[in-house]
């Protein structure tokens, strides 16, 4: 966790992101008022190197997020699919990658359709991308395995890029434990009442306000906000990065089409060197800590020396950048909290509250055969951000689009980083591109998938079994209801599963399942 110096790579990591979030429009930013209020915001971005040495390598700047909140318990259940749940900066962050990632993907096929339409053997032409690549089966030593691994999922990200996460706060949550402690005018942890001998019953499952109980570490807490706000059930960030080191940094939508190689792991952690505590990181993060249980595990279990993909506990490193560096650089940071009274003859310190407004900017796909994008996904507004094309760009305010309300959201106003309009790409991603086999048939009232002209051999059963999860009727049975996927899907459910026990009182935030992909046809949506 030492420092680096301004020509480091974390430091020009950090530079991309900033330069990157400058060039995006005012209404996206935190607003600095004439009385002096400030209001400050969180920023995090991913950055995607690819090149193994300082002369070779090339950073792409992929997403750049900003946001502190969460939607409160009392209103998951109204959301619909629609609705975010958290936009925290970080959290934001993740899902835009793997929007850019599942785009990639779409573009890649359609590449290949297109290169397949003008040839004439019928065979996939020349398709590249310098991120992703299909992955091809081979066989294994093993003895148990009697047949080649099939090549399934079909892509892995290219073996010469790494995944770098830049964070402009320590994340809420273990991490940021001592932190908060510090920031209190008695550092000390508070005291813990212990029961008494009447009370013998074993307590329940239990889930901590981000900035209260000093004194309980190393355990799940949800997303901190104000004493007089209402309760959330939103996991901290610091819980949510720390179960993608079992996870991979891959979503689960993003899982059936790309398999997790060691590379969709965060490579490293960069933060401002102000906003790392030793301590809590290594608690929160480091094979030492919380999850030390998971030391040496994978998913599936592993039967040889070659592996070709699998889940694992894979903690990231954590580097910073000076904080003098980001001084200069980053006018909306978390003001520094101070105790000293004012006198009549003193200047009263700035007023400052964070921002309820978050920015979203993705990177547009980087093949040249680019797939049809939506209207309304913000890059005709904003076509080009610092030299980089534009994939998504959207600001967000209270979970939807800006202009929208949370309580009456239509599909046109909701993010492209929702639940439902990620399980629609990733629809969209199959019926144009992956299954051309499949047609189309009503389910439960909404558009799905039927794969009745797939051959009952051979790697289409893959893509059958696909089919049918896609088509699901309800965002619950996608997620939750088992099918003849490929072993990949069971691994990730499996080391999910038991990295949430090792975490120690991961509480679901459930209540907004019961929808389909119909919740996208907008009924106030005019005819042409």
């Amino acid at each position: 966790m030492d420092c680096l110096t301004a020509e480091s790579l974390p430091s020009r990591i950090a530079s991309l992101v900033h330069a990157h979030f400058d060039g995006l429009p005012a209404r996206s930013k935190p607003t600095i008022y004439p009385d002096g209020l400030r209001e400050w915001i969180p920023m995090s971005g991913i950055v995607v190197v690819k090149g193994e040495n300082t002369v070779s390598e090339k950073l792409t700047c992929v997403a750049v997020t900003t946001g502190a909140k969460c939607l409160p318990a009392s209103q998951v259940s109204k959301g619909r699919g629609l609705v975010l749940h958290d936009w925290h900066a970080e959290v934001l962050a993740l899902r835009s990658f793997n929007y850019w990632l599942l785009s990639e993907c779409h573009s890649l096929l359609a590449q290949e359709q297109h290169a397949r339409s003008l040839s004439s053997t019928g065979t996939p032409g020349a398709a590249s991308s310098p991120f992703i690549r299909r992955r091809i089966p081979f066989e294994t030593p093993s003895a148990a395995q009697s047949e080649p691994n099939p090549a399934w999922p079909p892509f892995e990200l290219q073996p010469d890029i790494k995944i770098y996460m830049y964070c402009t706060c320590a994340p809420c949550g273990d991490a940021s434990m001592e932190l908060c402690m510090a920031a209190q005018d008695d550092p000390r942890p508070w005291e813990v009442v212990t029961p008494g001998p009447e009370r013998t019953e074993s307590p329940g499952p239990e889930l901590l306000d981000g900035r209260g109980y000093f004194s309980r570490l190393g355990i799940v807490r949800r997303k901190p906000a104000r004493a007089d706000a209402e309760a959330t059930l939103s996991k901290s960030c610091s819980d949510k990065l720390a179960l993608r080191q079992v996870s991979s940094l891959l979503s689960y939508e993003a899982s059936l089409l790309v398999a997790p190689t060691l590379n969709a792991y965060i490579e490293c952690l960069i933060l401002p060197e102000e906003e790392i505590s030793r301590v809590g990181f290594e608690r929160c993060f480091s094979a030492s800590g919380r999850m030390k249980t998971l030391n040496g595990r994978f998913w599936p279990a592993q039967v040889d020396s070659v592996v070709q993909y699998g889940y694992g506990f894979h903690p990231f490193r954590v580097l910073s950048v000076p904080s003098d560096l980001i001084e200069t650089i980053w006018p909306f940071r978390k003001p520094k909290p101070t105790s000293e009274a004012t006198t009549p003859a003193q200047t009263p310190p700035k007023k400052n509250r964070p921002g309820n407004v978050s920015a979203v900017w993705v990177a547009a796909p980087s093949l040249p055969h680019r797939c049809p994008i939506a209207s309304d996904n913000g890059a005709k507004c904003l076509p080009v951000l610092r030299g980089s094309r534009t994939g998504l760009y959207e600001t967000i305010i209270n979970g939807v689009k800006q202009g929208n309300r949370a309580a009456s959201v239509t599909p046109r106003g909701a993010s492209a980083l929702s639940r439902a309009k990620v399980w629609g790409l990733l629809r969209d991603i199959v019926r144009s591109s992956c299954l051309e086999d499949c047609t189309l048939e009503v389910v439960d009232g909404g558009v799905g998938l039927h794969a009745s002209n797939v051959p009952e051999s051979g790697p289409s059963l893959q893509d059958t079994a696909l089919c049918r999860l896609i088509a699901a009727s309800t965002y619950e049975q996608f997620k939750k209801t088992p099918v003849a996927l490929p072993p990949s899907v069971k691994a990730r459910k499996d080391a999910v599963r038991e990295a949430k026990d090792a975490l120690k009182g991961w509480i679901p935030n459930e209540g907004d399942e019961q929808w389909g992909l119909d919740i996208l046809i907008d009924p106030k949506k005019r005819k042409r």
